[in-house]
């Protein structure tokens, strides 16, 4: 997503001079065509994300509308009392772009895993956060959004490539978006993992069963209604992300059937703990019970009124 990112940037900053773009020392072979550009808009902060926070504060509060770039744990967490007391307080237009969300820096050991990000960003009252699921996502939430009034968390992903069957880059703020229609049980996903909600929605097609996959890739503001109206007419869903179980998507959407009182039995699949390995994302994904085959059994499982552990 990052490369479609970057050059969508590019065109929207040639129709806005109040966009600049800073960087944590990080972004090569990503954003030499914005810097090139537009090199009086382009600042290389070095690592130091809290300082690039503080500074994308002061700058928006003067009329820009920055954009600031890192990986995930570090675009999130590094600089996050400077997010909140900055433009979380002042409602000022930075946007954090988290590069790699879940695992996609598997390699990096860690403190690269991005696992708790969506939860402390989706807290913060004022603070959009944005998980688009495949680059053609991206590049509509990013034009739909950078012009909202606030701050904006986009967990954007590295692949440039994948698409997601039946989305078409359809996004629309606060909404969910469907891409398989099913009646027997519901998963609900966001990000990059999307690609394994839909195998186990086509292993549950071939063993007889219709799975729906919709995408909640509006994180904050939720699709509320919309969860409503879909966790009412299955008896068991599934959330799938690549994030810890807690504080993510699955406990957002327990929150919406708590209040609700909705009796569609939820399972969250996600990472249960701490990850005790390094790896290839698909390694993790597999360590960590998150590939399609998993998810799969997870929602058999449930449908058969077994216990999930």
């Amino acid at each position: 997503m990052r490369r479609a990112v970057a050059s969508t940037l590019v065109e929207i900053a040639g129709s806005d001079p109040r966009v600049l773009l800073m960087t944590a020392d990080l972004g090569f072979m990503v954003w030499e065509e914005f810097s090139e550009a537009y090199p009086s808009r382009f600042f290389n902060v070095g690592v130091a994300e809290a300082n690039m926070m503080g500074l994308a504060t002061g700058l928006a509060a003067c009329g820009y509308v920055p954009f600031v770039y890192s990986i995930a744990t570090f675009a999130s967490m590094r600089g996050y009392e400077q997010i909140r007391n900055g433009p979380i307080l002042h409602n000022l237009p930075v946007r954090i772009l988290g590069v790699g969300g879940g695992f996609e820096y598997g390699h990096a050991g860690f403190t690269h895993h991005a696992l708790e990000d969506l939860g402390i960003a989706r807290i913060q009252p004022g603070l959009t956060v944005i998980a688009p699921a495949d680059h053609v996502q991206a590049v509509a939430a990013l034009r739909a959004t950078y012009n909202l009034p606030g701050p904006i968390y986009y967990r954007i992903g590295k692949n440039d490539k994948y698409v997601l069957p039946g989305l078409e880059g359809r996004f629309r703020l606060g909404r969910l978006e469907t891409v398989t229609e099913g009646s027997d049980i519901l998963i609900l996903t966001l990000g990059s993992i999307s690609e394994e909600a839909v195998k186990a929605a086509e292993k549950f097609a071939g063993n007889g069963i219709s799975a729906a996959v919709s995408l909640v890739s509006s994180l904050r503001p939720a699709p509320k209604k919309d969860l409503h109206e879909l966790l009412v007419r299955f008896p068991v869903a599934l959330t799938v992300e690549e994030h810890y179980v807690d504080g993510g998507l699955g406990t957002m959407v327990s929150e919406v059937a708590a209040e609700h009182g909705t009796r569609c039995r939820l399972v969250r699949c996600g990472v249960k703990s701490m990850p005790s390995s390094c790896g290839s994302e698909s390694f993790l994904r597999n360590a960590e019970g998150l590939t399609g085959e998993d998810i799969y059994r997870a929602g058999l499982a449930a449908l058969s009124g077994q216990k999930n552990e």
